[in-house]
């Protein structure tokens, strides 16, 4: 594994926890403090400095202090140290420790970003712990909707982030291809065989799926399988048509997902589970810990005696890992529930397969409507995994397509919703897969076709690649009166970067110097909307810059007459566009070297 320097936040980090050790050896401190919870980030306010740290308040009552006079005597030692290039040091509100630090650290971390380029942000933070990620995982009952397009984008983009931070991921597709939906899908394509044989079936009957997207299927099924099923009993075809329409509907997902650029590494099959015996395995190891039992639950909420017939059930004894009732693992029929396969899939996801590593931490991006599952599936694997490995469940709310504010109608082609190639085939899925991150996965979001094709600050998109087009266009521009030598990553980095001291240049290489930081708070977090925000911040710093020098010559980036000056100007275009391409490289979306 490569190693990476610390970036300034870590450095600080470790030099505070050094800090601690050396006052506790001193007597000044007790022993044994622990700076885990202490963090180290950009002050919120930025007139308090450019680096805060909450020490005085997470440590003060352990080690008996104030948390104001913890944070002076923390502040006063690292004072002395020159290697952090603290200029200034204040202690605001309860106790929160601000430093300001000396041009010369931002300078530097700016000549890192240069030559570090599109790995700049890289980060082993994950120690390659392995973490499985599983998003979309649409029933494979036709092409994708827009609803499916948000939890895709927010998975595909999850994971990349996850991996930047030196997580080691594997990207999964759970083919929901065991339930009833199938045997509807069956159905629907045998309707459509029969059209394709020439026969009169009149309108798709209610409960089936009446997309025109499954005409095609049932022409290719008549044409190989000729009329053998013409009059034929259900019994005799399901089997067959329900593999043949699963195929074929995963082929057009597949085709779906590669036009948004979104990538699996692996796709896995709940008929095929289930068919190997995993939710006898998993159910036989709950059984195994005493957490299974037959029971009768009370009526669900809203319901009378009247209405509820009690009956013993078999149960997984889910309250006991915090779930508000037991869980029912067989129907009434005898079968699984959809929560006992549930159960083996992330028992199979945990362990691993010859298909499959384990993993320490699983990942599930549903849509909202999976809200209830959320505690049980947390209970199931807790219980499963004695507590040894997380799973983090991520909702997605839905996304409003709106076209000048105007809802949009749906697809005839799928007969009652949107379909998501509709909507990349409009903008481009650079676009779709931008927009996606502009606000938190559990936030609804609003999608304008007209607004997302708008050429103004307003598109955050477009604001995000002007800036990186903005910034090819300035080096491209350097060119003409300088070498290709002078503008290599290198030279650009060694230049004499202390030429870089206006307030607008010097905030703009703090943002820059937050990426790899951010890199891992994101990570950590699985909050990849914060590279969209984050790379909306550099955005604007970096259009501010051109700006005051559109109207003072003198901040200019190409300045003839100060061959120095421009060349250090440039390292800072240069890092600009290094970073929003580390972030975009993040988002799955393409940096733009020009805007036309």
């Amino acid at each position: 594994m490569t190693q990476l320097t610390p970036h300034i936040f870590k450095r600080f980090h470790t030099a505070l926890s050094d800090v601690l050790k050396e006052l506790a050896e001193e007597g000044a401190l007790p022993a044994g403090l622990d700076p885990a919870k202490v963090t180290v980030e950009p002050p919120r306010d930025a007139s308090h400095g450019d680096i805060s740290t909450n020490v005085g308040m997470v440590l003060s009552k352990p080690a008996g202090m104030k948390p104001r006079g913890l944070a002076t005597l923390v502040g006063d030692r690292m004072r002395t140290d020159p290697a952090l290039g603290i200029s200034d040091i204040s202690i605001d509100g309860p106790g929160f420790l601000n430093f300001r630090l000396a041009p010369e650290m931002w300078q530097g971390e700016l000549a890192t970003a240069v030559r570090a380029g599109v790995a700049y942000g890289d980060s082993q933070v994950g120690q390659g712990v392995r973490v499985n990620v599983e998003y979309v995982s649409a029933n494979p009952t036709g092409p994708m909707h827009v609803g499916h397009c948000r939890g895709a984008v927010v998975g595909d983009v999850l994971a990349s982030l996850l991996a930047k931070a030196g997580f080691d991921v594997v990207r999964e597709y759970y083919i929901n291809d065991a339930g009833a939906q199938v045997d509807v899908l069956a159905r629907s394509a045998y309707h459509r065989y029969r059209e394709a044989l020439g026969d009169d079936m009149g309108a798709v009957p209610a409960g089936l799926y009446p997309g025109d997207y499954l005409v095609p299927l049932g022409q290719d099924i008549a044409k190989r399988y000729g009329d053998i099923w013409r009059n034929a009993d259900e019994a005799v075809w399901l089997e067959t048509i329900r593999t043949e329409a699963v195929a074929a509907m995963l082929v057009l997902i597949k085709e779906d997902l590669a036009a948004l650029g979104v990538k699996h590494d692996l796709f896995s099959s709940e008929r095929a589970m289930v068919e190997s015996g995993a939710v006898e395995a998993s159910l036989a190891a709950l059984e195994e810990r005493g957490l299974i039992y037959v029971g009768t639950l009370e009526p669900p909420k809203g319901k009378t005696p009247d209405e509820w017939e009690p009956r013993p059930q078999t149960l997984f004894r889910a309250t006991d890992f915090g779930d508000d009732v037991d869980r029912p693992l067989k129907k009434s029929d005898g079968s699984w529930t959809y929560f006992a396969n549930d159960i083996a899939y992330h028992y199979d996801k945990a362990l691993g397969n010859p298909h499959r590593p384990g993993a320490n931490i699983l990942i599930n991006i549903f849509g909202a409507d999976h809200g209830g599952y959320v505690k049980r599936m947390m209970a199931a694997v807790k219980a499963l995994t004695d507590g040894k490995v997380a799973l983090d469940i991520k909702l997605c709310q839905l996304v409003n397509l709106l076209d000048n504010g105007v809802p949009v109608k749906m697809s005839k082609r799928a007969g009652n919703f949107v379909i998501l190639r509709e909507v990349v085939d409009e903008v481009g899925a650079n676009a779709v897969r931008f927009i996606m991150l502009t606000r938190k996965n559990d936030v609804s979001l609003d999608f304008d076709f007209a607004k997302v094709q708008e050429q103004s600050k307003d598109n955050p998109v477009f604001y995000v690649q002007y800036a990186h087009a903005r910034a090819a266009s300035v080096l491209r521009n350097a060119v003409d009166s300088l070498s290709h030598d002078q503008l290599s990553s290198e030279h650009l980095a060694n230049s004499s970067l202390s030429h870089l001291t206006d307030e607008a240049e010097l905030g703009l290489m703090r943002t820059l110097a937050s990426w790899p930081r951010l890199v891992e708070a994101a990570a950590e977090a699985h909050e990849p909307h914060r590279i969209a925000f984050y790379l909306g911040d550099v955005a604007a710093g970096f259009h501010a810059l051109w700006n005051k020098g559109r109207d003072e010559a003198s901040l200019r980036f190409i300045l003839p007459d100060d061959p120095e000056l421009t060349i250090a100007r440039l390292a800072l275009v240069q890092g600009v566009k290094s970073v929003i391409a580390s972030g975009l490289a993040v988002l799955g979306v393409e940096p733009v070297e020009e805007m036309r």
